[in-house]
């Protein structure tokens, strides 16, 4: 069961930073979500939750009717469910003054095009063809890539992107195993659990550095060297900073929730299945 769980939460909880325009009556946070366009966002992770649902039920309902099991997944993945929980932690982790600074740089140049960009590479990724070129491209280390390689590794490294993005799936797993636990379908202790984690973390860790590195040289492929490096600016700056601990928490928060849901639906099925 954990081969399967670690690779569907590591692929669902990459957390990126896809970006335009905005009602200037809003709250901060809203305008900054707006800016950062979350709608689209998580209209992608929906459908990465469907899909999840499905590898899911295949793995370990294989009796489950398939339409209820649709239905509950995609209950699960509530749009305004998402949307709640992550600008609670966008509330938490940034102030107003901070919010307003994202604001300003993704309403300017580049940063509408970066979203746009990021935004379609999130959506193309949908495509599995695309996904592994995607990483192929990575792990061939093509020289021609070698200084937007450079740019990307920089980003990765300056936000701690590996290590957060490991940290957050294993955190969402060991939501998931709860989840199990708590509808009665997993016999483990939390010692068994975290055994568990710990030793796919590797795995977790390879499969974070393939997926990032292989989205980002796709995403900002098209961007001018020079707008990258303004992006990489903002991303080292104060507001930058807060953002992209804003992010995390954000998006951590709404996946170990989706995911302790998860975990407690697989085990209702388990049980209906028993009757």
């Amino acid at each position: 069961m954990g081969g399967i769980l670690s690779r569907i939460v590591m692929t669902c909880a990459m957390v990126l930073w896809p970006v335009a325009s905005l009602a200037q009556e809003a709250a901060p946070v809203d305008r900054m979500m707006e800016a950062m366009r979350i709608a689209d966002t998580i209209e992608v992770m929906r459908e990465e939750g469907r899909r999840y649902g499905e590898d899911v039920a295949n793995e370990m309902l294989p009796g489950a009717d398939t339409d209820s099991w649709q239905k509950t997944v995609m209950r699960i993945h509530d749009p305004e469910r998402m949307r709640r929980l992550i600008r609670q932690g966008f509330e938490t982790a940034l102030t107003k003054a901070e919010m307003l600074e994202v604001v300003a740089f993704y309403n300017g140049d580049p940063g509408a095009e970066i979203v746009a960009l990021e935004v379609a590479a999130r959506r193309a990724f949908l495509d599995p063809g695309i996904e592994e070129q995607a990483r192929a491209r990575h792990a061939a280390e093509d020289p021609e890539d070698s200084r937007l390689r450079e740019q990307v590794d920089r980003m990765i490294a300056d936000s701690d992107l590996i290590e957060r993005n490991v940290a957050g799936a294993m955190n969402s797993t060991m939501m998931f195993y709860r989840g199990m636990m708590d509808g009665g379908e997993l016999d483990m202790t939390q010692d068994d659990m975290l055994a568990d984690l710990w030793s796919q973390e590797e795995a977790f860790r390879a499969d974070s550095e393939s997926w990032l590195g292989g989205f980002l040289l796709m995403a900002y492929d098209p961007l001018p060297e020079e707008d990258l490096d303004r992006y990489l600016s903002f991303w080292q700056s104060d507001a930058g900073r807060a953002l992209n601990s804003g992010l995390f928490m954000a998006f951590d928060r709404m996946y170990e929730e989706l995911s302790y849901l998860m975990g407690q639906a697989v085990a209702q099925h388990m049980q209906s299945e028993k009757l």
